[in-house]
């Protein structure tokens, strides 16, 4: 705890580029809780390898995803950002808590059977337990909240399942953190897809935060709307998701509300609204493109944060890697 602040701690997958659905969701509201905790966030390249990955391509990511958090207002001098390979910490006390975790737990993930289901030719060890590093990973900071989406409830469960029973039999060794529904913002769906949430995995109906203008400008001219006779912008998401979805992300990069938005456009139909949109959105991501640009241009810069937040986690997480040694019996090195 620093300052008297709670600690909070969040980690990403560099998988693949942020989209607008990243940070018209959760990301925007990430430097308000830098204000308010003392936050920990690390690049998750560790759990990334349970999918084969190419190599040179993995490190441009990270460095992509580095650069991407601090133009949106993460910045390195109010919070702790580190890529977790760079901690061995956390794969150090993965093994300690695999050996205080049940196989009919591990066996229970809904995430485990998903990606098998997906990557049936390489069900490798790493992917079944991928709970017990994530739990080494919250665990290891002993934070008080986790911000946690409904896609990693059970981790957390499991994680706080894994801390109880250490802590049942060593004392209080391990704070168990809270879910932390944080501030989610809008619940951005795909452009060709309204009904799914927009996602990498359909590259034509998502936009990155890195895409180029009249990328962004494309992709919103070709966003699916309605066959409505009447090609009127209202917010109606059971009878218009396309036109809802749009006005959604109208609102959120204008500040405007829908009433204010049917307003404008009334009487203009679609062929004005989506290039609006895309418009709006360009200049929303604008600032962050850029400065993300400018900072990967500064290698040496992202290396000093990157190396300067793998120290000051370090030195937390083997605070509490040293605790747990000597509980469990191992000798001082």
């Amino acid at each position: 705890m620093e300052n008297g602040k709670k600690v909070m701690l969040s980690g990403i997958q560099p998988s693949g580029e942020l989209h607008i659905g990243n940070y018209l969701g959760p990301l925007r509201h990430w430097p308000e809780m830098i204000e308010e905790f003392d936050c920990y966030f690390f690049l998750a390249d560790l759990h990334t390898i349970t999918v084969r990955q190419e190599p040179a391509e993995l490190r441009r990511r990270v460095l992509t995803l580095l650069a991407s958090y601090i133009a949106c207002g993460l910045a390195p001098e109010k919070c702790t950002l580190f890529i977790q390979s760079h901690v061995p910490a956390h794969s150090q006390l993965a093994w300690v808590l695999d050996c205080y975790t049940m196989f009919g737990e591990l066996s229970r993930m809904t995430q485990f059977k998903d990606k098998s289901a997906r990557n049936a030719d390489n069900i490798n060890a790493g992917l079944f337990t991928y709970p017990v590093l994530m739990a080494a990973d919250i665990l290891i900071y002993q934070p008080d909240f986790v911000p946690v989406g409904e896609d990693q409830r059970q981790h957390v469960e499991i994680c706080r399942d894994i801390a109880n029973r250490f802590n049942g039999i060593y004392g209080d060794v391990f704070k168990v953190p809270e879910p932390y529904i944080a501030k989610v913002g809008a619940r951005i769906m795909s452009l060709s897809t309204p009904e799914k949430k927009m996602s990498k995995s359909q590259p034509e109906g998502c936009v990155f935060l890195m895409d180029k203008p009249e990328d962004i400008m494309r992709k919103f001219k070709r966003a699916v709307t309605d066959s409505d006779a009447e090609r009127c912008v209202r917010y109606a998401p059971e009878e218009k998701p396309g036109v809802a979805n749009l006005m959604q992300i109208y609102a959120s990069a204008t500040g405007k509300s829908y009433e204010e938005i049917e307003r404008e456009f009334d009487g203009k139909g679609y062929g004005a609204f989506k290039p609006a949109v895309g418009e709006a959105v360009v200049e929303c991501l604008r600032p962050i493109r850029e400065e993300t640009e400018r900072l990967l241009a500064d290698k040496a810069y992202l290396e000093s944060v990157y190396r300067a937040g793998a120290e000051k986690a370090g030195y937390v997480a083997n605070k509490t890697l040293r605790k747990v040694y000597k509980k469990v019996g191992f000798l001082p090195g």
